[in-house]
């Protein structure tokens, strides 16, 4: 039951846009006891088909960039290589105080940043 409700969470905040694996990675490693690197790369498996019913909601609702997400798509794909190669060579402990840091330093960041001007945020469809 507890892998449902971790899956749950996490897809629900994947599909909010905001990255699942900041649910799921943690929560794998304090629920479920798996270690670090083997939680990340759950989280890469249940990132595509959970990405996929995402992407076809906001493709419903025309709040897709193709242009931008093919730039982004080409640098994603080549710094996840070499970020895969760095995490698999890294000791398990590393790994979890880098994620750890990262999670800790976009939460910071997400509390004192000052809201945008409205448009997009407020609902706005893009074209």
């Amino acid at each position: 039951m507890i892998l449902f409700l971790i899956g749950l969470a996490s897809g629900i905040v994947s599909g909010m846009g905001m990255g699942g694996g900041t649910v799921l990675i943690p929560a794998l490693i304090f629920f479920a006891g798996i270690p670090q690197h083997l939680a990340q790369s759950v989280n890469l498996s249940v990132f595509f088909p959970i990405s996929i019913s995402a992407l076809w909601i906001h493709t419903k609702n025309k709040q897709v960039r193709y242009k931008l997400a093919v730039k982004i798509i080409v640098a994603g794909m080549a710094g996840a290589f070499v970020g895969s190669r760095i995490a698999v060579s890294m000791p398990t402990h590393t790994l979890s105080k880098l994620f750890g840091s990262f999670i800790l330093a976009m939460g910071i960041y997400e509390l004192f940043r000052k809201p945008k001007s409205q448009g997009r945020e407020s609902g706005e469809k893009v074209k």
